[in-house]
């Protein structure tokens, strides 16, 4: 089954990522202004698709490396599996929790290493993950902060309600439209 999870999940990433490499070589050849639109509109699909995939893998990877139960579902969907909260420690949720932070920070930089900051759609590509990065943060660290006071991380994270999610969404755009500034 986490084949199968993979399979969609790094599917979907790879499609948007050759989809906005198709229109980066496009406005690269021509420099036509539509192909700069749609460079950086896919740039912010395939940039947020990579960090969001690399983020939900690495949650993984934490709760394996932490020895923590979990459970891979059998509906697809964008989480990997179904953390078992009532038999895990709060250390197991940390290295969880963390890992998916290392990997929304671990794409960014990969993204930033292998594309040259050369056009629009390049930049808009690595803004978009960092964009991914800090909605992820702005959500989860949160909770995570609170559970080493609580002890119940469930709790803490089910204190995350519509209000959490604005705010994370209006700290993406502002991290990426920062970032952007900064650039050009």
């Amino acid at each position: 089954m986490l084949l199968k999870h993979a399979a969609l999940q790094f599917g979907i990433a790879l499609a948007l990522f050759t989809l906005w490499a198709a229109s980066d070589a496009w406005y690269t050849v021509t420099g036509l202004a539509i192909a700069t639109v749609l460079s950086m509109l896919l740039a912010i699909l395939a940039g947020v698709a990579v960090a969001t995939v690399i983020h939900e893998w690495c949650h993984l990877l934490g709760a394996k490396l932490g020895g923590a139960n979990y459970k891979i579902p059998e509906k697809l969907g964008l989480f990997v599996y179904d953390y078992d909260f009532s038999s895990n420690t709060l250390s197991q949720f940390n290295a969880m929790s963390l890992a998916g932070q290392f990997g929304s920070w671990l794409s960014v930089a990969g993204l930033a290493l292998l594309i040259p900051g050369d056009n629009p759609g390049r930049d808009m590509l690595v803004c978009a993950a960092v964009g991914a990065a800090v909605y992820a943060g702005i959500i989860e660290l949160p909770p995570l902060k609170r559970a080493q006071i609580s002890g119940d991380p469930l709790a803490e994270l089910s204190r995350i309600d519509q209000s959490v999610l604005t705010r994370a969404g209006i700290g993406a755009v502002a991290a990426i439209l920062l970032l952007l500034f900064i650039k050009i």
